[in-house]
């Protein structure tokens, strides 16, 4: 008997969106080596939505400090900015459409559909993006605003991943809240210090409050990294509660910014701002190895 012309319709869907899933695995694995690893310990479906969060989230950057800077020119602000209200407005479409003509966007309305993402999430995000083109200095208001929308929310976008069809009460939501968003904080805090001078001298911002590379000395070093240790203490918490299917991911990720922040620790602050600081290949190994045999930070 032959298919239906909405069978044969359904079936171009799936198609498409499988194809869009994997452009989205191919986004991670192109642009990073620390967070790809750490995926590869999550569960199947779990880590298909996490690799759909971090390539939308990838786009948008390329659009304010890669690619489209690249093609457009980095002095044209009004074409970044409108690529970037592109891109905003299309998310939101295919969040409620179920559908994008851009694979990677196409792929994280799957995600967000599936997992319960929601609007409110995304819009932080894209106004941080938007900081990127017009602010390059930050009061701890702004810095505040700033990290919510760029990393915290990334920590909440992949939390409804993790708990897709668990359940919770109102006391381990918001203690898995609060550690999703400490440790997305925890992240980019510390890509901040490692990315000191290139955020200073190529892209003229500086991200932390009141804070300039050429002033930039030891005690203030101590303070952030103190701080940093504070957000991974607040987001350890949060990993008993997570499920098998992505603590083990977690504790990875938890365990390799540990590790960078404690190499920024020793490192003089004289040389913070002209090296940026890296596990080796061999370390990142023996952090997954760890946290596959359960592992706790």
């Amino acid at each position: 008997m032959p298919k239906n012309q909405n069978s044969l319709d359904q079936e171009s869907l799936a198609r498409y969106s499988a194809a869009a899933i994997r452009s989205s695995a191919e986004v991670i694995k192109a642009y990073s080596t620390s967070f790809g690893l750490a995926t590869n310990l999550l569960a199947k479906p779990i880590r298909a939505h996490v690799q759909n969060i971090y390539a939308l989230v990838r786009v948008a950057d390329e659009i304010v400090d890669g690619a489209a800077a690249g093609a457009l020119g980095r002095e044209s602000r009004f074409n970044l900015s409108s690529e970037l209200d592109k891109l905003e407005t299309e998310t939101y479409k295919a969040m409620k459409t179920g559908f994008s003509t851009n694979l990677v966007v196409h792929a994280f309305a799957i995600t967000a559909i599936k997992t319960g993402i929601t609007r409110k999430i995304v819009e932080p995000f894209f106004y941080s993006m938007r900081m990127d083109l017009h602010q390059t200095k930050h009061d701890q208001k702004s810095f505040d605003k700033y990290v919510y929308g760029s990393a915290e929310v990334i920590g909440l976008m992949c939390l409804q991943a993790f708990m897709l069809d668990k359940s919770y009460g109102p006391s381990e939501l918001e203690t898995l809240t609060k550690g999703a968003q400490a440790l997305g904080a925890a992240f980019q805090k510390v890509n901040f210090l490692r990315d000191l001078s290139a955020d200073f001298e190529q892209l003229g911002r500086s991200y932390f409050p009141n804070l300039n590379v050429k002033t930039f000395n030891e005690a203030t070093k101590q303070e952030l990294v103190a701080d940093i240790n504070k957000d991974l203490a607040l987001s350890a918490r949060t990993i008993p509660l997570l499920p098998k299917s992505s603590s083990r991911a977690v504790v990875a990720a938890q365990l390799l910014f540990t590790a960078l922040n404690d190499k920024i620790e020793k490192t003089p602050a004289d040389q913070l701002i002209i090296t940026r600081i890296r596990v080796n290949d061999f370390h990142k190994l023996v952090i997954l190895f760890k946290a596959w045999i359960g592992i706790k930070p």
